[in-house]
């Protein structure tokens, strides 16, 4: 099975000793061994490649057994599911929606726009009765006055025409205040937290971002190159291949963290670099969320560190805790949170949809359709790639790097 996923390493390593997509291949290379009566799937396709998520969803639609699946995967859900169980904080209900992930996407958008149209109907006549109520009181109120200034007046019937009348008015006010008490209560939607995310941008770089020329980096019996590319301003890359082939380590080369074994690689002029890496190393240690933080961003101030945090879901449970206790969605909102408080004109997105809610992903993506930089992208999410605007793919594979015309 490990030769079948391509999981070319030797099965005594530790667990700590893998990468992120050799990791994955090992738990999925377990899961398609396996035999359970139920299978309770957490993220499954975080770091798997095309190869293993096809893989993997080829064993959800063949199981016999019921498959729960928790996952963000947008299209590895429409392609699997047969029923969605969803969590509305919301409208703070669990509900069953039977069909496909499509269905559900657009059943729900239809009952969340019923719910809103429910309450709005509802606020609306609530006000216009309240409004007429509050009319017939005043009429009332007035009536009432006029009659006891003018109680000396010596027309008895305008004395009773002008009493018969505030009490039509109270009438009125009474069966007014009656339709309001028979009307249906419905409770107003609650709005839930959402993620509003954007990338500051940098002064622009110079025209070349980075050049690689005949670049070889060699790691133990892995060699990546000789890679020549450069990569210019405003260019949209993604950057795809199967786990272990080297997108990470080609990202390493060309951001300078790792020097080429042989060949030159430059980054060009006034490049400031703006990253989510695959590992989210930056919120790793066992400081404070909030130092760790702080310390990215020195010209900001304590109160202004905690208020972006909190944007980003990162209240005061969070900021006080080690940075390494997060969850890992927590520290990739804590990375997406830097980004937006530094000012980037290079984006490099690692796997940046790992562990991120849909919300955040869809925030993301409107994120980086907005940014006027340069991109460099290394995902797996189909969505995604269709998502975003692109201009360029570089495609890794055995090492080798290539350019390939967008689709």
């Amino acid at each position: 099975m490990a030769d079948d996923l391509g999981l070319a390493v030797d099965l005594d390593l530790g667990m700590t000793a893998l990468s992120g997509g050799q990791a994955a291949r090992v738990g999925l290379a377990a899961l398609l061994l396996s035999r359970y009566d139920v299978y309770l799937l957490d993220e499954p396709t975080n770091d798997l490649d095309a190869a293993g998520l096809d893989r993997l969803e080829e064993f959800v639609q063949r199981s016999e057994a019921p498959v729960v699946v928790v996952s963000h995967d947008r299209e590895f859900l429409s392609r699997t599911v047969t029923t969605v169980v969803e969590i509305d904080r919301s409208l703070e209900r669990v509900t069953t929606y039977g069909g496909t992930y499509d269905a559900y996407l657009e059943e729900r958008s239809i009952a969340r726009r019923r719910a809103r149209e429910a309450y709005d109907d509802y606020a609306a006549r609530r006000g216009a009765l309240q409004a007429r109520a509050r009319m017939q009181r005043a009429w009332m109120e007035k009536g009432v006055r006029n009659a006891r200034r003018k109680a000396t007046d010596p027309d008895k019937h305008v004395k009773h025409f002008r009493g018969e009348t505030s009490e039509k008015q109270a009438a009125k006010a009474r069966q007014t205040e009656n339709l309001i008490n028979r009307l249906e209560v419905v409770e107003e939607p609650r709005k839930e937290w959402q993620l509003q995310m954007s990338i500051a941008t940098a002064p622009r770089s110079g025209s070349v971002v980075a050049v690689a020329r005949n670049a070889v980096v060699r790691r133990g019996d892995f060699t990546l190159g000789p890679v020549d590319l450069q990569l210019d301003w405003k260019d949209r890359v993604a950057v795809t291949g199967p786990n272990g082939a080297g997108k990470s380590t080609l990202l390493a080369l060309l951001l300078g963290r790792l020097a080429p074994t042989s060949g030159a690689v430059d980054l060009g002029a006034g490049v400031l670099v703006g990253e989510v890496d695959q590992a989210r190393r930056a919120f790793e240690g066992d400081e404070p969320l909030l130092t760790t933080f702080a310390r990215e961003v020195p010209e900001w101030t304590t109160a202004d560190v905690r208020t972006l945090l909190a944007k980003f879901g990162l209240g005061g449970y969070h900021v006080d805790r080690p940075a390494a206790s997060q969850s890992p969605g927590e520290r990739t909102r804590a990375a997406l949170a830097l980004l937006q408080a530094r000012g980037v004109n290079l984006l490099v997105l690692d796997e940046p949809t790992n562990h991120l809610d849909l919300p955040a992903i869809e925030q993301l993506e409107s994120a980086m359709d907005s940014f006027e930089g340069t991109i460099l992208l290394v995902t797996h999410d189909r969505r995604m790639l269709e998502t975003v605007r692109l201009t360029r793919r570089w495609h890794v594979e055995d090492g080798q790097v290539t350019e390939v015309t967008p689709e």
